[in-house]
């Protein structure tokens, strides 16, 4: 196996590991998943959330009507990038992109950044921002 190779099955599989673990943890609340996909110390770039896992364990309960629906998703080594559409984080429904740093099949740092959703035919451009 060449190493170009070797980094494609590592990027395929952490991929797979951030949508199960996403699912998992938003979308279905199972806040078990939190112990198989994430670990310790883990790093949390976001400007509103403290580091480590217990702002997840707290966090996840308290979120209502919330949905993430990834609408892109590409990796690279031991990051995965994802491009969604999500609601229940803000008022109103807002573009996610999320960056997740992934050691040992495990999530271990996160990175954001949240745009409010423009309608398309509000935009200077006149293009889906998603």
């Amino acid at each position: 196996m060449t190493r170009d190779s070797a980094q494609d099955d590592q990027a395929g599989r952490n991929t797979e590991i951030v949508l199960t673990a996403m699912r998992e943890l938003f979308a279905e609340k199972d806040l078990t998943a939190i112990d198989r996909y994430w670990a310790e110390p883990y790093v949390q770039h976001s400007p509103q959330m403290p580091n480590g896992l217990d702002t997840l364990r707290n966090v996840v309960p308290t979120l209502e009507g919330f949905s993430w629906e990834p609408q892109r998703v590409a990796a690279q080594g031991d990051l995965v990038f994802t491009h969604s559409i999500v609601h229940g984080w803000a008022p109103g429904p807002v573009a996610i992109v999320d960056i997740f740093r992934l050691e040992n099949g495990r999530i271990v740092e996160h990175w954001d950044v949240v745009q409010d959703i423009v309608a398309a035919e509000t935009s200077a451009n006149g293009n889906a921002m998603v």
